[in-house]
This record gives C-alpha cells, structure tokens and sequence, in this order.
C-alpha cells in the first residue's frame, strides 16, 4: 500500500512531534504493509502552520530516510504538503513555497472544515485553470459536502481527485463524516484512501484493517485501486483511473 497523507515531517504540525515518532510511524506502517509514504506536514493555514517548502521541510524528509536506512526499514518516503486551500495558493505554487506530493502535477489541498461551497469551488478552479489536478483531502469531513448533495459531483467535474481518511470508514470523525465517506465509497467517487496519520498510538498510519475492511464491503480490486493504483499513479504524476 501507499500513503499519500501522512503527518510524519516531525515537528513540523500536529503530527509527529520528533525523529524517532516519526520512525515509529512508520515502522508501524511498515508491518501493516504500507511501503510507501507522502510526508504532508499542513502548509499555508493562517494563524498556524506555515510550513513553506524549502530547506527546513527538506531536511527533514532527508533526515527521516537516512532514519530508515539505518533500521533497515524499507519505506520509501516522498515530499509532500497538506496545502490549506486559499486563493493564493497557484501562485505559491508556481514560485516554489509550496510543492505537490512528490513535485507530481497533483497537490494535496484542504479547506476549513466550514469552508463555503462556492468558494471551495472556485479555489479549486483556480488550481485547475493552472494544471493542476487537486486532490482534495478528507472531502467527506466538510459541511458543505454532508449539506449538499451534489457537491462532490461538482469537485469531480471541476477536474479534482477525492481522498477519504481511513478512519472516516471507521466512523471516527463522527456520524456525518462516516455517511459522508461510505456515499462516496458506493458512487465509486472516490479516487484514494489514505490515513491522514498524526502519531503511532492514535490516527495512526496502519492501513491493513482499512484494505481488509473494504475488501469486505466492496471488493479487493477496489482496495488495491483507492490504497495502492491511484497513489501509486499520483505519486509518479500518472493518470489516476476509476473504479
């Protein structure tokens, strides 16, 4: 399986706090057969998390790999953000403060949780109108798209990719998140599941029960297409496919 939304850029966010979380994560990863992962610290949130792309962000995926060499676990780690959706964001883009996950035409996008729709969409258009394919993160975790029944038809159509959390399957985002999530599962809408990871003991990155879960609700192929063919494809800047 690949993962293309994990907190691992240590000290970076909310997610890992240091080095050796951020090896653990993985580790765990690892053992629950994850072998590849997009490190995606937030970027660009106002009043938090800047995060702007550049030596500091560097080092530390640097660091981490060098981390997982010397423990020999075989997990390759890509560049990424979790980029907070504004209307500057293509141009952040274009000069270089931001990046796409493994420098790929897709970036990793998200919005305040009560995010208006209109405004998501034209955030997104923008990208769009820019080449960029939007992959827009935990889509089923924001108001606007549990109040409106059309909203992820006009995201698909926008020309952006979906990505649920593992552990809205779950149900652990809360009620509307889950319906939100499994309507997306059964209208084939979405396009890859990742585990949106903060630490090893809660969100964390292990996926194995996520592939076996819709395994069983869905189909194997369709498990091995949202956790590991379309991120795959993501992540070498690839045509994603449909289910």
């Amino acid at each position: 399986m690949l993962d293309i939304h994990c907190h691992i850029c240590y000290g970076s966010d909310d997610g890992a706090e240091n080095l050796e979380t951020a090896v653990e994560m993985v580790a765990l990863a690892y053992e629950r057969g994850t072998r590849g992962i997009a490190a995606t610290p937030h970027c660009d949130v106002p009043g938090a998390y800047e995060n702007y792309w550049g030596e500091t962000l560097h080092q530390k995926v640097l660091t981490l790999r060098a981390a997982l060499r010397e423990r020999k676990i075989p997990v390759e780690i890509y560049t990424g953000q979790e980029i907070f959706c504004t209307n500057r964001t293509a141009r952040r883009l274009a000069n270089g403060e931001l990046i796409t996950l493994n420098h790929s035409r897709y970036p990793l996008v998200e919005f305040d949780f009560y995010e208006f729709a209109e405004s998501a969409y034209a955030k997104l258009r923008s990208l769009v109108a820019e080449g960029y394919v939007p992959v827009v993160a935990h889509p089923e975790r924001y108001a606007f798209v549990s109040e409106e029944e059309d909203a992820v038809f006009r995201m698909k159509t926008i020309g952006c990719l979906l990505q649920i959390n593992k552990g809205s399957l779950e149900g652990r985002f809360g009620r509307e998140a889950f319906f939100a999530s499994r309507r997306l599962m059964e209208l084939r809408l979405a396009d890859a599941v990742a585990s949106d990871a903060h630490s090893p003991y809660m969100r964390t990155p292990n996926m194995l029960h996520t592939h076996e879960l819709i395994c069983e609700e869905y189909s194997y192929d369709y498990a091995d297409l949202l956790l590991e063919d379309n991120p795959r494809r993501i992540l070498l800047n690839r045509d994603t496919v449909s289910y």
